[in-house]
């Protein structure tokens, strides 16, 4: 088995995913009896230049216990997944000139009593998951060092200080390094390495030499202390993260170099003001995510291109800041951090949830007997990052309670790094053990009271939010709305990073994202892992776009008739950025250009009265109902993480109406058609260029035919109804779906109670229809679900003119004033499968929603239907369009249907998909979904947003629910050919 990895991704064993329970009795410190194990086994030799050097096993982490022999002598025992240990194996290992091979056996233990601090939300997954090292050191070596920086107030020096341990074990006597041997340091700016055609001058790049100095020792300390000074020190920051090489050597009396480390190393300053996290002085913003170490096939195990990948990503939207869910990382990743600038809260291997389910069990931190265990893990994750620039935090864990244990872990972290804050969520988010108020899934009031709070000193950065599972993140923007304009919130992390779906294959062969038990894994909690704004392979969701965008640096707004930009980065100006502008009007762009502007300071901005403005004239000489004009800004420089022309920030505002915008109206002609009933049928059709055909019983129309071809197969019905959305199931009994249920919204059927011609002319005919909306599945007459059950009562008028107009005139009138929240209040029909192009006027070009659509620009754009799915590892609803004007819906060679809003209606929320809305409830795996034989469409009036605040409670906000009260709007239906377009139909119907 390929190693390092984990054995259950191997088929060996099975992964196994639980949010809180214990997938093992609860029964500590006991283990239990059935232990899967791996037993490895590996061989080496010593190479011969490693004669008379000390010999040591490096082991970065294994999951979860492991014990260790070489050439059959145990060499040590280690628990903690996410940690490493090291043992010497100097004694035990064949001399180099010898024949014979080393053996190295390592048995590892998938639970271990450790196990009870590791209950994080993730899958359970065992092994040697990180690389086992061999190292070679001299007799007396380099064993740790530790990088500190002192900034002046005015930040124009830095003294530095770096504690050296040396490991002189093996010596007769332990108090003679001084005596023979001599410790130093360097510091290089690496900065200049890379101006040099590719030739290092390390001399001239040394610019800081770090001495010996006794004298500063700390109480306690039994290291060296080194000491020195730089003047102008390049400050590491997430904008900037400048870095330098750190060197530290050991040379023996005569000057000879005995053992060297190095690492880079940045200089920052994290410091607190009165509810502020100040980084180099500056209040910045945590524009953050959670990040689980998981790879869809690897598991556990990290691939540093991955890394590499997952960093580029969130900085290309505009993303600063990570959080550690929840335990320390691959040692690559802080220095990937370092380089691409990531601020960072580091956490410790603790959690304890499960505990929460005990009636009788206290949790670990309120036991003496855990309080070794637990400040073992956070010393040694201090002790082992403490010199990553982009660690500005350290986490005491996550969800594991609060008690006594805590204050001693918090103690002893600030007594040994006063560099950095401490954090920690449990225990209600503001007790003593934490330097900042960090809640999570707060809501956006409740935030603003703590803000606002004068007895609160300490900042508030959300350390989860904006739960994103499935289809989410609905009202983020809200938060920000808060953050930007709120002394005393600085950010959060959005939970989470990416979906931690694992590949499995079906049983037909074809490979898909399986979730909690889809391997037979008992306890689990099913998709509860599937909390991601990136799918497992780092295809970003569609929220991610709104992630992006109110994570840009670069804000811009127009107010009373002023244009505002605001560059609100800390330390950057923008003197590497570049803005451009573009003007719409009706959808279609009228102009662009570049924005020339002078340099904007951090934290500044630049006004410009809208009217003198490049735009204007374009807008004064247009004709269009709406004018949208958008502001991009692109990086004119490449950098670690992107090219140049990377655009950074894009917003769009509309620009005042030059008229006052009157309700659409149909402009009649002469046109004839011809009007006629057969039997069942009206028939309203015109020569060969359309023809509709309408149930007269039901009211539904059963045809409609643009040039011969059939484009429509079904409809028109009202809908209530969406697929359920995961956040649509938060909540069990008070869930929106088990509301609904109740109601039986989701199985509502739709009676005609009237269908009559109320005028037919030449040119026109005007039809109503009348429907009642009552539960499917209850017994008894029709007429006694008529009269007994009805929810909803809906009128709709039909006007069908020469033109092949059709106006959807449909008035909803609730008959309970019971029911809750209402998934969508619209219109659903059927297209035939061919009609499978689609142009639209509204929000896009990405899926958006009532609350979730802040980053969408209104624009014309065109997708396939197959394009429009969104495919959500559980299906849901999914796919919409908001804000949306017109849309149409062609064939290949062009024939279709357009849609509008018509009369005084607002903009729609729009869907198409070949997967019915009962397919997209049914099925539990994207995979398992089934096309239908046609395409069904749904345009809204009202669509009740998304939520996201968390996932387990029903979390839409109000002003995106939709009350069962009465609603009126109407819908303009035409045909539409090769030789017309949306936008020609759409203005046609303008009032000039």
């Amino acid at each position: 088995m390929h190693f390092p990895s984990n054995w259950q991704m191997h088929g060996f064993d099975r992964p196994i995913y639980t949010n809180i329970v214990y997938p093992f009795p609860l029964d500590p410190p006991s283990v239990p009896v059935d232990n899967p194990t791996g037993c490895y086994r590996t061989y080496f030799n010593i190479p011969e230049e490693w004669k008379g050097r000390r010999i040591l096993l490096h082991f970065e982490a294994v999951d979860s216990a492991f014990c260790a022999w070489v050439n059959g002598v145990p060499v040590g025992y280690s628990q903690d997944s996410r940690l490493p240990a090291e043992f010497e194996i100097t004694d035990y290992c064949y001399p180099c000139d010898s024949d014979s091979k080393n053996v190295l056996a390592v048995q590892v233990f998938r639970w271990s009593d450790g196990s009870y601090l590791e209950d994080q939300d993730h899958w359970w997954l065992s092994g040697i998951h990180r690389d086992v090292l061999l190292l070679a050191k001299p007799q007396v070596f380099i064993a740790d060092y530790f990088f500190k920086s002192n900034l002046a107030e005015n930040f124009s020096y830095a003294d530095i200080q770096v504690e050296v341990k040396i490991d002189n074990s093996h010596e007769t006597s332990k108090d003679t390094v001084l005596a023979n041997y001599i410790i130093e340091a360097a510091l290089y700016d690496t900065g200049s390495w890379y101006n040099c055609d590719g030739y290092a001058d390390l001399l001239s790049s040394n610019v800081a030499n770090i001495k010996l100095n006794p004298s500063t020792a700390s109480l306690g300390f039994h290291g060296y202390v080194l000491v020195g000074r730089i003047e102008m020190p390049r400050l590491w920051s997430a904008e900037q993260p400048n870095l330098y090489t750190l060197v530290v050597i050991l040379k023996d009396a005569s000057g000879n170099v005995v053992d060297c480390e190095s690492c880079l190393v940045g200089m920052r300053q994290v410091s607190k003001a009165h509810k502020q996290l100040l980084v180099n002085g500056h209040p910045v913003i945590i524009r953050g995510v959670n990040r689980h170490e998981h790879h869809p096939r690897v598991g556990k195990t990290n691939i540093e291109s991955c890394m590499v990948k997952d960093l580029v990503i969130m900085k290309q939207n505009n993303i600063n800041a990570v959080r550690n869910s929840h335990y320390p990382q691959h040692p690559r990743w802080y220095e990937l951090c370092n380089l691409f600038g990531m601020y960072m809260i580091d956490e410790a291997n603790i959690e304890t949830h499960g505990f929460d389910l005990s009636r009788h069990l206290k949790h670990p931190t309120s036991e003496p007997i855990w309080a070794a265990a637990m400040l073992d893990r956070v010393i040694g994750m201090v002790e082992r990052d403490k010199n990553h620039a982009c660690i500005i935090c350290w986490s005491l864990g996550n969800e594991a309670g609060y008690g006594p244990n805590h204050s001693a872990l918090a103690g002893w972290v600030r007594g040994r790094d006063f560099s950095r804050l401490v954090h920690y969520e449990g225990g209600g988010s503001r007790t003593p053990s934490t330097d900042i108020v960090c809640p999570m899934y707060m809501r956006v009031w409740d935030i603003l009271k703590i803000a606002k709070d004068p007895t609160e000193t300490r900042p508030l950065i959300l350390c989860e939010y904006s739960h994103a599972m499935g289809n989410s993140n609905g009202s983020l923007h809200e938060y920000w709305e808060a953050i930007d304009c709120t002394f005393g919130l600085q950010g959060g992390f959005i939970w989470d990073w990416a979906d931690q779906g694992l590949l499995k294959d079906s049983a037909d062969g074809i490979k898909h994202w399986a979730y909690g038990g889809d391997f037979g894994d008992i306890p689990n909690d099913l998709n509860f892992c599937l909390n991601g704004i990136m799918w497992p392979d780092r295809t970003p969701h569609p929220a991610v776009h709104e992630v992006k965008y109110l994570y840009q640096p670069i804000k811009v707004s127009l107010e009373n008739g002023t244009l505002k930009i605001t560059n609100a980065q800390f330390f950057e100006t923008t003197q590497g950025l570049e803005f451009s502008w573009t003007a719409n009007g009706d959808g279609c762009e009228l102009g662009t250009g570049v924005l020339s502007l002078p340099l904007i300071e951090p934290q500044s901005s630049f006004d410009i009265g809208w009217k003198s403005g490049p735009w204007y004239s374009i807008w004064d000489s247009s004709f269009a109902e709406e004018f949208f004009l958008t502001i991009s800004v692109k990086l004119l420089q490449s950098t670690h993480w992107v090219e140049a022309g990377h655009i950074i920030s894009s917003t769009q505002v509309q620009l005042p109406a030059k008229r006052e915008i009157v309700p659409h109206v149909i402009k009649t002609t002469d046109t004839t058609f011809l009007g006629e009933i057969i039997g069942d049928t009206i028939k309203v059709s015109r020569q060969n260029f359309w023809e509709i055909k309408l149930n007269a019983q039901t009211g539904i129309i059963e045809s409609w035919k643009v040039e011969g071809v059939t484009v429509m197969n079904k409809g028109i019905l009202p809908c209530f109804w969406r697929a359920p959305t995961d956040n649509d199931k938060g909540g069990n009994a008070h869930s929106y779906l088990s509301k609904w249920k109740a109601a039986h919204i989701d199985s509502l059927l739709y009676i005609t109670e009237n269908c009559s011609i109320q005028n037919m002319t030449d040119s026109l005919v005007k039809i109503a229809v009348g429907f009642i909306a009552v539960p499917g599945g209850e017994k008894g007459s029709l007429a006694q679900l008529e009269k007994s059950n009805a929810l909803f009562k809906i009128d709709m008028i039909y006007t069908i003119y020469g033109s092949g107009d059709v106006i959807v005139d449909c008035n909803v009138k609730p008959n309970s004033s019971n029911l809750p929240p209402l998934p969508r209040v619209g219109l659903e029909f059927h297209l035939e499968k061919s009609m499978d192009k689609i142009n639209w006027y509204g929000k896009g070009p990405f899926e958006c929603y009532p609350d979730r659509k802040a980053a969408a620009h209104v624009g014309v754009y065109e997708q396939k239907v197959d394009d429009m799915h969104v495919p959500y590892i559980v299906p849901g609803e999914c796919s919409g369009r908001a804000d949306v004007r017109w849309v149409t819906f062609q064939s290949k060679d062009g024939s279709g249907i357009y849609a509008s809003i018509y009369g005084s209606s607002l903009p729609m929320q729009m869907s198409a998909s070949y997967y019915t809305t009962a397919e997209l409830d049914r099925a539990t795996h994207n995979k398992d979904l089934i096309k239908g034989d046609d395409i069904e469409v749904h345009l809204d009036h009202k669509h009740m947003g998304l939520g996201g605040d968390d996932s387990w409670s029903p979390t839409v906000h109000d002003q995106y629910l939709i009350p069962a009260v009465p609603y009126s709007f109407s819908i303009r239906l035409s045909p539409i050919t090769q030789a017309t377009s949306g936008h020609d139909i759409y203005k046609s119907q303008l009032q000039n």
